[in-house]
């Protein structure tokens, strides 16, 4: 999954974004036609995690992925025509700014508008949605989703396509560095279009997940206040 304006396009501070996954039309049948996530089988001298990478690699050739973890494992009898398959899934996060070259049969697509897909991958896809809202709630795993250095307003951006609803720069900013998350660069980036006061740049202070508030929990917002999300130590 990564973070997009449109495919293609990074996600920036001046646009909304929106959460895509990376699927693949299937060829052959069952479900042909249909969109599918990237898979395959395990080979005997690999683990799951290095096979997940290596089909990436060789199928979509997507090689850079910032943050990888076991989804779950999905073993309806009938989930697959045929004989049955029982499928591990993955988590996979790819930075804004990294856009992989992708097959022609293979497309970014809008978590939030799916084409038709095969087998139970919708399901899939919207578990590893809802594991990534659950994520961002507690821990830094936003910084597999921002570049090494952005602004505020694009983390904004990141973490409001993520979660599927407006957050506030300001409140997202005061949590981030309130748990040690977010460090500045004491760099600016470059003016916009429409010129002004540069924005400050900064970067995660890791490159890797780490619980930084067991006890947060990002939350959408009130329908009445219509403010940024709640959470049990502060907003975001």
């Amino acid at each position: 999954m990564r973070c997009a304006t449109h495919p293609g396009v990074v996600a920036s501070g001046d646009e909304p974004a929106t959460l895509r996954v990376l699927l693949w039309r299937r060829a052959l049948d069952p479900h042909i036609g249909r969109w599918s996530l990237p898979g395959g089988r395990l080979r005997p001298d690999e683990d799951v995690e290095h096979s997940i990478r290596r089909q990436l690699a060789e199928k979509v050739d997507v090689k850079t992925l910032a943050h990888v973890e076991q989804l779950g494992v999905f073993s309806a009898p009938a989930r697959v025509p045929g004989p049955r398959v029982v499928a591990t899934a993955f988590l996979g996060l790819i930075p804004s700014d990294v856009d992989p070259v992708v097959p022609e049969d293979t497309s970014w697509h809008d978590v939030g508008d799916l084409p038709r897909t095969a087998f139970d991958h919708r399901e899939i896809v919207l578990h590893a949605r809802d594991r990534l809202r659950a994520k961002l709630s507690y821990t830094n795993v936003g910084f597999a989703l921002a570049p090494a250095e952005f602004t505020v307003s694009a983390l904004r951006q990141f973490y409001s396509a993520a979660l599927g609803y407006r957050v506030a720069a300001t409140n997202l900013q005061r949590v981030l560095t309130r748990r040690g998350a977010l460090v500045p660069t004491g760099r600016t980036a470059s003016p916009g279009r429409s010129g002004g006061r540069p924005a400050a740049l900064y970067r995660f202070a890791h490159r890797d997940m780490r619980v930084t508030d067991p006890f947060a929990v990002f939350r959408p917002p009130a329908p009445a206040a219509g403010r940024g999300s709640r959470t049990r130590g502060g907003t975001a």
